[in-house]
């Protein structure tokens, strides 16, 4: 059954300061939403709600069509942040090894190989390389290996982009694009475009908490 991420009446905060309050959208199987706004609106933050990493002050976050026996409906996200997420001095190849098997494929899908993943990210023959060896630009395309690897449906993505050169961000491109077109959600802030068909979220921060779907 294609699933659905839905949220609610969500709402954070940031020590005792309300970041943001009352956001609902529904995002369906083959959906993106883009969630755009000033550095300090709370799109970090948003995104770290959703992917269960921080605690919503108010407001629910689920996933619909998904079968009961699923622990946390977060369990089913994959989270990309600003940080890669990768032990310098492991080899590439060790690194994405080990979220392979940490994470591991939740149903419906099925993660590619180790070596797949790479060459999909225009980074093939060089797994066996320390990621502390490798450009900035290459240790983000490794970073989003980890979104091939293991099978998860939603992807939660914190400026995807940065560091990436245009050639680099049409390739990522395309990789979000096949996603959404396996029946994938995605949910990106970014200051750029993400290169495909989206909802935007435009976050105000302070001065409006709420932001605006358009």
């Amino acid at each position: 059954m294609p699933i659905s991420l839905v949220v609610e009446g969500l709402s954070a905060k940031r020590g005792e300061d309300l970041i943001f309050h009352d956001i609902s959208f529904v995002l369906s199987a083959g959906q993106a939403l883009v969630v755009t706004g000033p550095n300090g609106s709370g799109k970090s933050t948003l995104l770290r709600v959703l992917a269960g990493l921080l605690t919503e002050e108010s407001g629910t976050v689920r996933l619909q069509g998904i079968s009961s026996d699923i622990g946390h409906p977060r369990e089913l996200c994959h989270y990309l942040g600003h940080r890669n997420a990768m032990k310098r001095e492991l080899t590439v190849a060790e690194n994405l090894s080990f979220w392979k098997s940490f994470m591991g494929d939740s149903a419906g899908g099925f993660g590619i190989g180790i070596e797949a993943a790479t060459e999909a990210l225009g980074l093939g023959g060089i797994s066996h390389l320390p990621f502390g060896y490798l450009s900035a630009g290459q240790q983000r395309r490794m970073a989003m290996a980890k979104l091939l690897v293991a099978y998860r449906p939603v992807w939660i993505l914190d400026e995807p982009t940065a560091a990436l050169d245009a050639k680099a961000d049409r390739l990522f491109a395309g990789l979000v694009e096949r996603h959404l077109g396996a029946g994938g959600i995605v949910v990106a802030a970014t200051h750029q475009p993400l290169g495909v068909e989206a909802r935007e979220l435009r976050m105000t921060g302070f001065a409006g908490l709420a932001g605006e779907l358009v």
